[in-house]
Order: C-alpha cells, then sequence, then structure tokens
C-alpha cells in the first residue's frame, strides 16, 4: 500500500491543488420531491406554482412563472444547527434553552451562526470495510470501524475536517418506509463513535442516512446519543441525508469541500448542498 503524506500541511497543499486546477465535482445532495423520504418528526417537502406561464402577459408578449415551497428546515440533505438539540435544558455551552432565546429566536445558536465550510473533506466507508454494500439495519457504527476505515483507506482524520461517514443505507432513498427504517433500524454511528470524530477535531460531519447516528430497530429517534454529543456537547454540526455513493465507487478519500446552509437567522437547521471536488483525474 502506498502510504499517504497525511500531515495537515501536506493535505492542506492537496486540497489547495485540487481546488486551483481541473476538477471533478460531486453533488452530494438529494433531489427535492414532493413524496421524498424525510423524518416523520418534520413537515414535508411542497412545491407549487403561484404564477403561470400566460397568468399574466406583458404588452411585449413575454410572461414568468414563479413559484412556493414549504418544508421543514430538516428534510432532504440539511444541516443540524446547535439550537437543534438540548440536554437536560441546555444547549452548547451551557446555555439554558429559555436564555438562548432572544425575541423567540436562537440567535446564537441558530443555522446562521455556522460559517460555510471551504476546505478538507474525508469520507470513511463503513460498509466496503466490511465487504458489503451496505449496513445491516441498526448496525452501530463504532470508533473500532472508524480506525479501521482510515487504516483501510490510508487516510487520517485531522483537526478542522469535514468526515463523512458512509454506510450504504442512501441506496434506499428511494423507498421512504426503508430508508427511514423504523422496523429494521438504520446504521449509524455510534455514542462511542461521535466522541471519536470529535476527539479528531472534526469540525463538520455528515453520513447518508436520516439521523446521522445508529437507529435501533423498532425504537425510531426515541434516542439520540450521537446528536447530544456532537450538538449539545462538542458544538459540532451535523449533515444527513447525503449522498455518499458516487465518492465511494471513485474510490475517493479525501477531497475539496464546500458546504453553506442558508443564512436562516435562528433556525434550528438549513438545507444544503455540499460538493466535494476532486481532480478531474479522478
Amino acid at each position: 500500500m502506498t502510504t499517504v503524506d497525511s500531515t495537515p500541511q501536506a493535505t492542506t497543499a492537496r486540497v489547495i491543488d485540487v481546488l486551483t486546477g481541473p476538477v471533478r465535482t460531486f453533488d452530494l445532495s438529494r433531489p427535492y420531491e414532493h413524496g421524498m423520504a424525510q423524518s416523520p418528526n418534520h413537515p414535508p417537502y411542497r412545491h407549487s406554482y403561484t404564477r403561470r406561464h400566460g397568468d399574466r402577459v406583458r404588452a411585449d408578449g413575454g410572461s414568468a412563472a414563479a413559484d412556493i415551497i414549504v418544508l421543514g428546515t430538516h428534510v432532504g440533505t440539511h444541516m443540524d444547527a446547535l439550537a437543534h438539540v438540548s440536554h437536560d435544558g441546555h444547549l452548547f455551552g451551557g446555555t439554558p434553552v429559555v436564555e438562548g432565546l432572544e425575541d423567540g429566536l436562537y440567535r446564537s445558536h441558530g443555522i446562521d451562526t455556522v460559517e460555510p465550510f471551504v476546505g478538507r473533506g474525508v469520507l470513511l466507508d463503513i460498509p466496503a470495510l466490511h465487504g458489503l454494500a451496505v449496513c445491516e439495519g441498526g448496525y452501530e457504527i463504532t470508533p473500532d470501524d472508524l480506525e479501521a476505515a482510515q487504516r483501510r483507506q490510508d487516510v487520517v482524520v485531522r483537526p478542522g475536517d469535514a468526515v463523512l461517514v458512509r454506510s450504504g443505507w442512501g441506496r434506499l432513498f428511494d423507498r421512504a418506509r426503508d430508508f427511514i427504517g423504523h422496523d429494521s433500524g438504520v446504521p449509524g454511528v455510534s455514542e462511542a463513535g461521535a466522541t471519536w470524530l470529535a476527539e479528531r477535531g472534526a469540525r463538520i460531519v455528515g453520513a447518508d442516512t436520516i439521523a446521522f447516528e445508529r437507529l435501533a430497530p423498532g425504537a425510531g429517534h426515541s434516542l439520540l446519543p450521537a446528536h447530544r454529543v456532537l450538538l449539545v456537547e462538542q458544538g459540532i454540526p451535523i449533515m444527513e441525508t447525503m449522498v455518499l455513493d458516487g465518492l465511494a465507487a471513485a474510490g475517493v478519500s479525501e477531497f475539496g469541500f464546500v458546504v453553506a446552509p442558508l443564512n436562516l437567522v435562528g433556525a434550528t437547521g438549513s438545507p444544503v448542498r455540499p460538493l466535494a471536488i476532486v481532480g478531474a483525474d479522478r
């Protein structure tokens, strides 16, 4: 196996090379459509036209169409803000949930406080580690899995990275009931795995599942300890429902990564369109 120089200086140089040369871009987001798979805890995506061509016609024959969208901020490929989860009545930094409100908004913990990310991304491919196409429902991704994926892929998570964890579950997205996985459970990062990511300095994390972390069979979203670790204890935003199969199929473990939430003041989350950027030869 070829050893890759994973010092911060070397990885930064490779990301800069990627961002300044001929590139290939991987769109890691899901398209928004009526009936798309989503958590039952949030309002579904709706889209309709408020004006169609011909409803009003200008004197020169021109017309315009316009539309409206309605959706929860945690629907589709999205990012969780620190305001999304509290524990024992407190948000990140020990802020009481009531004190965190300013004029009815979580201004200090809202999604608008998350800066756009442009930097190094790392993909850890868990099913490939085990010789599988997809992790089984309810599979718990442990620190041992994350460590072993690093070794297999010859990559190291560094402070400030965006770390994306692939379970393969995204291939079920078009089968909404299966993707939500209430009965089967959903694979994902364990509480200990979330701590592992935080200890290595991940700035932002993401996965190809409905809730990032492991959902036990039949339990749904009843307990979310990894969310507590990342959002409440460590202040690390989470991205969910990502598209990671293309990166994995291309054998990409390290890449330039760009993502930004919408500037929704005080919101607990936002749709995002994350992009992975690699050299054009990949």
